[in-house]
């Protein structure tokens, strides 16, 4: 059993001579409007508001903006002239605000406040070492070596207050 395939689908058909429906409405919309202007107003007033108006009907009936129906670029163009804008793009603002943000990252710190940890075979034996001397020291049992050890270890970042880390 064979079924025919229905081809060409995008193209429509031609109902009112070489016009199709679409054309024809655009065509004699812009030619009833135009006979409504040339009886309601003087010629003089009418003839460039006719000329408008076929223009218009035949730019919908015919005419293709990149591709497309004029109707839509019309109907995209409105959208923009009514609906509001957003703009995301603000180069000059954004690099004012990194420089800005760099001072002052650069003003708050001195070069004795930043503290650059090292790679080593075992961190996490470093890391077990430093806690247990903190806790002695801060529970008051921490000998004279782990205190000394705590202050001249490079491994470990000196321990800091709020009020120690304050510019004076």
């Amino acid at each position: 059993m064979q079924f025919q395939v229905p081809q060409f689908i995008e193209v429509e058909d031609k109902i009112f001579g070489p016009l199709t429906f679409k054309q024809f409405v655009y065509i004699a919309g812009g030619a009833g409007l135009s006979y409504l202007l040339w009886r309601i107003l003087p010629i003089y007033l009418a003839a460039p508001l006719i000329m408008g108006a076929a223009g218009i009907g035949l730019a919908l009936a015919f005419m293709q903006y990149n591709g497309r129906p004029f109707i839509l670029a019309l109907e995209y163009g409105f959208y923009y002239l009514v609906r509001s804008k957003l703009y995301l793009w603000n180069n000059e603002r954004r690099e004012k605000n990194k420089l800005v943000q760099l001072q002052k990252k650069n003003q708050s710190r001195t070069p004795a406040e930043l503290y650059v940890p090292h790679l080593s075979e075992s961190k996490l034996h470093e890391l077990a070492w430093s806690l247990d001397i903190k806790e002695k020291i801060a529970a008051g049992i921490a000998s004279d070596d782990d205190r000394d050890a705590q202050i001249t270890s490079p491994l470990v970042a000196p321990v800091r207050t709020a009020r120690s880390a304050l510019i004076p």
